[in-house]
């Protein structure tokens, strides 16, 4: 029997990384002979962020039909709860402990759980979802060196983050494959694999779409940005580029559906105005002034505009059950990142067949093939305009996202990495 451990964020919590970790540990679970456990954060921050990460809309039982055994225990705030998450680890037996590694901040209580892991004899890999990080810090660095440093291989879902391995530890050697050999002394084999397509989230075959483009109030051709608003992820871009679209046409629609990441608390409440202070105070101190989105809005542009008539908003949290909806209404999903790592909302666009247009940075020229699954842009605005264009003048055969996103299946994945404890 194979013990197997994801360390990532549970279902209780919001975003695409524990959308990824449980989907792992539902592949590990469909593995024969094998028992796995996911083993959570219960806050995965320092206390002064001010941001409601639980999930509180959702519904559905994520974990129903498995046999999955689920821990919430490891508190950022709390350095005795990294013992307890140690010896928890311990107590279970297990084979494998693979963590998700998707933001710096973590390196300190994760490096402090995966060195003790590495005393006892337990294979600890990380599944990096980034190496440099997005947005840059004087700290990042560091943190994420002590963070992963204790691994024992590692998996990576673009050439680009295997080779940010190599600057971040130049004295280490890595070999870099299709599999977790490593052939030379003292070197840590680096899995490439990619971003598997979610299966949590299904078309539904029942949907009406053509009523419920009438709802939403859209237009014939729509143009999804889905996901938390982020700077990185570049949508005052893509309203700028929709608008000089929509100058030139009356037949289409912007469906933007994400929730302001910086806007999840009740910002009357003393001690959000606190967190914000304390963030605030600690932004200055240790991270570039260019990092601190909190003021980010795109949203304005659409007035500032005069696009109000051709844009739809959710501006909020989708619960997992209502996703299918947005996707389901829309003929192209909208990417013009300013930059790139392997995306969730990308993965979740190939599980509806959903052509990408995305910018020509970071992985995307690896998973979008321009003109068989989407287009690829260049990062400027005629540029996007151009591929809106020809997203409705020539749209890519569904049948081809299809056939990108067969091969980007949890089950294949999952099997790579058991091939390390075989």
């Amino acid at each position: 029997m194979k013990k197997i451990v994801c360390f990532g964020p549970g279902p209780q919590f919001k975003g695409g990384i524990a959308n990824y970790n449980t989907s792992l540990a539902k592949a590990f679970d469909k593995q024969a002979d094998t028992s796995v456990h996911i083993v959570s954060w219960t806050q995965q921050y320092p206390a002064i962020i001010p941001r409601d990460f639980i999930d509180r809309k959702s519904k559905a039982n994520q974990l129903e039909g498995t046999d999955i055994k689920l821990h919430y225990v490891t508190n950022y705030n709390n350095p005795f709860s990294w013992m307890a998450t140690v010896n928890l680890i311990k107590q279970l037996d297990a084979d494998l402990v693979i963590f998700q590694w998707a933001i710096a901040v973590q390196g300190i209580p994760l490096g402090y759980i995966a060195r003790r892991l590495k005393k006892l004899g337990i294979k600890v890999v990380f599944d990096l979802h980034f190496v440099i990080q997005k947005e840059g810090s004087a700290l990042d660095n560091r943190l994420t060196a002590y963070g992963i440093q204790n691994a024992g291989a590692y998996v990576v879902h673009a050439r680009q983050t295997a080779e940010e391995l190599k600057v971040l530890f130049p004295k280490q050697i890595f070999e870099i494959n299709k599999t977790f050999a490593a052939t030379q002394p003292n070197s840590k084999p680096v899995l490439q694999l990619y971003h598997p397509v979610y299966d949590m989230f299904k078309p539904d075959p029942n949907f009406d779409t053509t009523a419920e483009k009438a709802k939403l109030g859209l237009n014939k051709h729509v143009f999804l940005f889905f996901g938390f608003i982020r700077k990185y992820k570049g949508l005052h871009q893509a309203i700028e580029a929709f608008a000089q679209l929509a100058s030139e046409r009356n037949d289409v629609s912007l469906l933007i559906v994400g929730e302001s990441f910086w806007q999840t608390l009740d910002q009357s409440k003393w001690s959000t105005k606190i967190k914000n202070q304390l963030f605030g105070t600690a932004k200055k101190l240790f991270l570039k002034k260019q990092d601190d989105e909190r003021n980010y809005r795109p949203l304005d542009l659409i007035e500032s505009l005069g696009i109000k008539d051709k844009v739809v908003v959710v501006n909020e949290f989708v619960p997992n059950e209502e996703v299918h909806r947005y996707f389901q209404v829309s003929d192209n999903l909208v990417l013009f990142y300013l930059t790139a790592t392997p995306s969730g909302v990308e993965s979740i666009g190939y599980n509806f067949r959903m052509p990408m247009l995305a910018t020509s940075v970071g992985h995307f020229p690896d998973t979008v093939k321009d003109g068989f699954n989407g287009y690829l842009a260049q990062n400027n605005i005629q540029s996007m305009v151009e591929v809106m264009e020809k997203a409705i003048k020539n749209p890519v055969a569904r049948e081809n996202i299809r056939k990108t996103a067969t091969e980007m299946s949890w089950e294949n994945y999952a099997e790579r990495i058991l091939k390390l404890i075989e």
